[in-house]
């Protein structure tokens, strides 16, 4: 039979509480009763571990027993903004009850591979409410190969209606672990937004106020595989939308073709909501993406030629020193996969220190959903249909690991191929034609409070 992993219940208003160890316990950086993580925030634990509170101001909870598995402890760990929650975990025949009124709620799994398993080693389903939530999750397939590195996975849209959930697991190789659960609420409270931009692409060709399309040769960035065309087969409006279409076809020595438009000089903005309504691409090789880079690249550059083409750029480090926010990235060979990520100086990947999280979606290819994004000065919060599943939260320590002080521009983007997107196994080329389309992008600024 099975043990229950039960946990200890600690208050989210502040109040201190027998039993809620609050010495490991961080300040949150410049937080306030608005911010999106404790607005929505229903419950967390730190699993195997004592009450902490993370960077953006999520209080995670101690357990109260040691059922369910047992506690092991990591020293070193990545890719985290919260590295002591992932140093304590659990490992084996886990589960989880707890008390949770009724509704619909996000669930976001806490999970980071403590031994140097290859891919393959450790692979297993998470359950809740008895539907798979996770398929075959690999810590180490998941998470790049990168031992040690922390891993979010959040379930959208959990259904409660027994007034308690229900959280197990099932591996197929090796035992099941995990580090941390948070459950967020559904219907969070938001902010008043006002709309300063947009672009509902409801004309009859692209806007050239709001967008210049890229026209580049494949290779130029991400080992990537297509040429960027301006060609209406590649850009252009349609039914409504933005199509971003990619072929399989011989074009000035690229096999592929696609397109990539962006705002630079035309919507240039510094902090606010960033929306997308978009439909994605299927199949293996596919690497869309909405996401942002700075109007002034060279702003904290520090290798760089005066004016020279960074992008692609060996030398030139204005990228990643100045920055890059991913609102959505999404590979085909990973098809119920969607990414939100920032990148700077001090955390990118080849630091193996990359910030990120994942939310699992089953239909991105044949539904549009609205992919956002929300910049202040103190954090970014990403969401999908207003599921919330990664904050990255200014540590104050300067541009290394801030370079979000300064406007950016949205980039709109269906890649081929590439270093990630040939990383599932190669392109499959029976897929193509293959389009992104976007019914629109829309820009808000936090209203004004009296």
């Amino acid at each position: 039979m099975k043990k229950t992993l039960s946990l200890l219940f600690c208050t989210t208003l502040g109040l201190s509480v027998v039993g809620c160890d609050t010495e490991h316990a961080l300040p949150a950086a410049g937080l306030d009763a608005g911010d999106v993580s404790t607005s929505d925030l229903v419950w967390a634990v730190n699993v195997g571990g004592p009450a902490f509170t993370g960077m953006d101001g999520t209080k995670y909870q101690a357990e109260e027993s040691t059922a369910g598995g047992s506690i092991g402890t990591m020293e070193i760990v990545k890719g985290s903004q919260d590295a002591f929650l992932y140093k304590s975990y659990r490992e084996g025949d886990i589960e989880v009850a707890h008390e949770l009124a009724n509704g619909t709620y996000d669930i976001t799994f806490h999970f980071a591979e403590p031994r140097d398993y290859a891919g393959g080693e450790r692979i297993f389903d998470a359950f809740a409410e008895g539907k798979r939530v996770i398929d075959d999750l690999d810590v180490m397939l998941f998470r790049d190969g990168k031992v040690e590195s922390a891993l979010t996975v959040t379930a959208p849209n959990v259904v409660i209606s027994d007034g308690e959930l229900n959280i197990r697991f099932e591996a197929s190789a090796d035992q099941p672990t995990l580090s941390a659960l948070v459950v967020r609420n559904k219907n969070r409270p938001a902010p008043t937004w006002d709309l300063v931009w947009s672009d509902e692409f409801d004309g009859e060709e692209l806007n050239p106020a709001n967008w210049s399309p890229n026209i580049w040769p494949a290779r130029k960035v991400n080992d990537e595989d297509q040429a960027y065309t301006p060609r209406e087969k590649n850009l252009r409006i349609e039914n409504g939308n933005l199509v971003i279409e990619a072929h399989k076809e011989d074009y000035e020595g690229a096999n592929y073709t696609s397109g990539r438009v962006h705002s630079d000089g035309k919507g240039d903005f510094l902090y606010g909501r960033f929306e997308a309504r978009a439909k994605l691409p299927r199949g293996k090789g596919t690497w869309a993406a909405i996401w942002m880079l700075p109007s002034d690249a060279f702003r904290y550059a520090t290798t760089c030629e005066e004016g020279e083409d960074w992008q692609g750029s060996s030398t030139c480090n204005a990228w990643p020193n100045s920055g890059e926010i991913d609102i959505m990235e999404h590979v085909g060979y990973q098809m119920g996969h969607v990414h939100g990520t920032v990148h700077n100086e001090a955390y990118y990947w080849l630091k193996w220190e990359q910030r990120k999280g994942r939310i699992l979606l089953d239909d991105v290819d044949q539904e549009f959903h609205v992919y956002a994004l929300e910049w202040t000065p103190e954090r970014i919060d990403v969401f999908v249909d207003d599921s919330h599943y990664f904050t990255y939260v200014n540590e104050k320590s300067g541009w290394q690991t801030w370079p979000y002080d300064q406007p950016f521009h949205v980039i709109l983007n269906l890649a081929v191929g590439g270093a990630w997107g040939r990383s599932g196994g190669g392109i499959d080329d029976t897929i193509f034609p293959q389009q992104m389309l976007v019914d629109y992008v829309r820009v808000y600024e936090r209203a004004a409070t009296n």
